[in-house]
């Protein structure tokens, strides 16, 4: 049976993405990680954010120690399980959410998320994902769904001239090492997650993140969603922190809506983490 790299990584994720989708515990100590190497700079002063980041495996995948660190652990648990978008639901929003199910889940028909299962937007439903900077635009790849993201930080504001889209649109600014990306302009016709988690949104959804990359090999990530339409507040997303991969090209993975449904149907059924 033809299956593409996407539908493996899926499978995996049925299984394995509530509890990778919670933030890294802290990285064994290492002369590296003591004394880490100081992230490349731009031509403009600012932290270069390029290169392939995960979280130190692929979807499903046991982690993997890069050179000089620690193994990352992706099933290690917080003592507390996060706060998650639809636990933020307004009384109508989560009386329609009861009305809904993972057959409805838009990335059944490969459609992606508006932000992303593991609570990175670059991801969207995978893993891995890739940055490349230029002096005008961050260009943000994703694996899944061929997706992209073009975030000019060149003083722009928002595009008033383009339809709503389901990953928004996107302006950049730096504070100071900080690079802050703005979106807004999203379609109602995706969820926040994917696999399991009913998270629709609203029109009116707002993303801010902030990338910060402290050194060589990390990259942090800090992001606030707001939808005053479903939301009762803004979501505050657990800080996410990623790896720079041993690699520095990502793959194109090709989606098959059948290939997910059946997989999907063949799945345990996942746990609902971060729900009240």
């Amino acid at each position: 049976m033809k299956h593409s790299t996407l539908t493996a990584s899926i499978a995996g994720a049925l299984v394995w993405f509530a509890s990778a989708a919670l933030p890294l515990s802290a990285q064994t100590a290492s002369p590296e990680t003591a004394n880490p190497k100081a992230a490349p700079r731009a031509a403009d002063g600012h932290p270069d954010l390029s290169g392939v980041w995960w979280r130190g495996a692929d979807v499903g995948g046991r982690a993997a120690p890069t050179a000089g660190r620690g193994a990352a652990q992706p099933n290690a648990r917080p003592a507390q399980p996060p706060v998650f978008f639809s636990s933020l639901y307004q009384p109508s929003a989560a009386a329609h959410a009861k009305t809904l199910s993972d057959k409805d889940d838009p990335t059944v028909h490969c459609t992606s998320t508006a932000f992303g299962t593991l609570n990175v937007s670059m991801f969207d439903v995978g893993a891995v994902a890739q940055i490349i900077q230029t002096p005008k635009f961050v260009v943000m790849l994703t694996e899944t769904f061929n997706g992209f993201q073009i975030i000019p930080f060149d003083g722009r504001p928002h595009r008033d001239s383009v339809p709503p889209s389901n990953r928004g649109d996107a302006v950049g600014r730096w504070d100071g090492d900080t690079f802050v990306v703005d979106k807004t302009n999203f379609n109602d016709e995706t969820w926040i997650s994917a696999e399991g988690r009913v998270s629709f949104h609203s029109d009116a959804l707002h993303t801010i993140e902030r990338y910060r990359r402290p050194d060589f090999n990390t990259l942090e990530i800090e992001a606030t969603v707001e939808d005053p339409k479903v939301l009762t507040k803004p979501w505050i997303v657990p800080k996410q922190t990623l790896q720079l991969a041993p690699f520095d090209q990502i793959m194109e993975l090709v989606c098959s809506s059948s290939d997910i449904q059946s997989l999907k149907d063949a799945a345990p059924a996942p746990q609902n983490l971060g729900k009240k």
